[in-house]
């Protein structure tokens, strides 16, 4: 074993895909991509994320207290990475990245027609907020594309660098 810096712990723990988060506020939608979440509950589905202060999405999830996390394949990574290289206070992603804002049913933030799965969330507990960051979400109504056969998934490492989504075994388990 080998010392590694401390600033490096978070290259070894990703906890799950890349996503992209949308919000809406003052007539605005918004999207930032976003590493930093994990299901915290299953029925109703419960899901953490870090939304940073500094994140132009952070005012528009604070005060509205809903938004849409949206899964994107393979295929988007280029976008995503753009996405989150830029600010929504200078520009419209959605337009920038030619990404397409589809209505949602039960929130005002759009889902995104280009991810295979979109999710429709609110806010059900900020109590984290103000010390981590961290919101707490509950999943309202779930959409996947049909269209989009085995997507696979991006998952950041840190500096650029992405895992991809491999390969899939299957072990015996409780629960089939």
């Amino acid at each position: 074993m080998k010392d590694l810096p401390l600033s490096k712990v978070y290259q070894l723990l990703e906890p799950g895909p890349v996503i992209l988060l949308t919000t809406a506020h003052k007539g605005r939608a918004n999207v930032m991509a976003m590493s930093w979440h994990m299901m915290v509950e299953f029925e109703p589905p419960l899901i953490a994320c870090v939304v940073s202060d500094a994140d132009y999405s952070f005012a528009a999830l604070r005060a509205t207290k809903e938004c849409v996390i949206a899964v994107p394949a393979l295929e988007l990574a280029p976008k995503v990475v753009q996405v989150g290289n830029c600010s929504g206070r200078d520009v419209d992603k959605f337009k920038r990245f030619d990404l397409t804002p589809a209505p949602a049913e039960r929130v005002a933030p759009p889902l995104v027609a280009e991810c295979f799965a979109n999710l429709e969330c609110k806010v059900a507990d900020t109590r984290l907020v103000n010390k981590y960051n961290i919101f707490v979400l509950e999943v309202l109504k779930a959409w996947i594309d049909p269209a989009q056969k085995n997507p696979k998934t991006i998952h950041h490492q840190g500096y650029g660098r992405f895992a991809v989504d491999g390969e899939i075994i299957k072990l015996k388990s409780k629960k089939p």
